[in-house]
Order: structure tokens, then sequence, then C-alpha cells
């Protein structure tokens, strides 16, 4: 009798603490916390959620990895959410004039590169050459800033290049507190909301 009396008490205390647990957790709306990082952020957040509470902004990650060696330019970038080998962070692709494409790895939180790959530039783009990013008008940083001022405030996160015509073309995404959205720079700087 003691045996079940005490069982039950254990089942009771074990019900009603899974209890507290499921009401704090159903209380999570879709806008990602006030504070934190963008590492601590978890996979239960979607990376336009996750990515503004990255201390590093993308332009700030652009910067970094163009920095590494003389005459880069980024032309692609993403936020990425932590995982079990990486924190959260930036991949950057960026172009040198000889050709060579490089993927570098920023830190999100620290903005610290914190690994670099050279890719095979055709692997990613085949109608794109180094020469057409070198002679954009407009860079993948100026894009950013064009964009985040058309989407009405918000953190791009994530930056994508295409070749309109003869000229490269940014397709830029930013994190708003209610959603993502797409926004296109042409070669000449102009903005439009997809």
């Amino acid at each position: 009798m003691y045996t079940r009396l005490t069982a039950a008490a254990a089942l009771l205390a074990l019900s009603t603490g899974f209890a507290a647990a499921q009401n704090t957790t159903t209380t999570t709306t879709d806008k990602p916390a006030a504070s934190g990082t963008a590492t601590q952020a978890g996979k239960d957040l979607k990376e336009w959620q996750a990515a503004p509470l990255a201390k590093t902004s993308l332009a700030q990650a652009i910067t970094t990895a163009e920095g590494k060696e003389a005459g880069g330019r980024a032309i692609d970038a993403d936020f990425e959410l932590a995982d079990g080998k990486n924190p959260a962070h930036y991949s950057i692709k960026v172009v040198y004039p000889d050709g060579k494409l490089v993927e570098h790895g920023i830190n999100a939180d620290t903005g610290e590169l914190y690994k670099s790959e050279n890719q095979p530039i055709e692997r990613y783009f085949t109608r794109l050459k180094p020469a057409d990013f070198t002679n954009a008008k407009t860079s993948l940083k100026d894009a950013l800033a064009i964009a985040e001022q058309k989407a009405g405030g918000g953190k791009a996160y994530e930056a994508e290049v295409e070749r309109e015509g003869n000229a490269v073309e940014y397709e830029i995404s930013v994190a708003l507190p209610n959603g993502s959205k797409e926004i296109k720079v042409g070669p000449d700087g102009t903005a439009k909301a997809d």
C-alpha cells in the first residue's frame, strides 16, 4: 500500500511538473527572444528570427571576409543557425580577380573568421564570371543597405547574386519583426520588393 501511495505521489508530482513545463513552452511566439545570441537561439527559431539576435551584422561579416585577401569582393552571403560543428554564422563567398572563390565562415556573435575553404566558382555560378563582380557598380554591402532601407528597417541576413542581362543583380532577404521580405537590388542600385 505504501509503495502504491509513493508511486501515485511521484506520478502526480511528475504530471504537475510536466503540465507547468508545457504551459511555459506554449507561450512561445514566432518572435525571437529579446536577449541572447544567435548561437543560443536554438533550432526552434527560423533563420529570419535568429539573425536579428546576431551581434555581428551581415555587412560587418562581409567586411571581415573581404579583408582576408586583397581584391576580394563578396558575392553571396547566408546566415546559418548553429549546429553540432559550427556556431551561428555567416557563410560569405568572396571572389578574387584571378577567379578564385573562397567561402569564409564568420561567427555571427563574435564577428571572427573561423574557417575558409576554396571553392570552384563553376560549382556556384555558371553564367557569372569574376569580372562581372569586380565591374559591378553596386557592391553586395551597398545592396544590403539599400535593401534594408527599402524593407523599412530590419536586418539583412541572406544575399544571393544573379545575372541580370550583362550585369549583376542581388536578391536580399531582410528579417522583419513579423517575417522576412525579399528585395532585389539592380546593378544601378535600384530596389524592388518581390
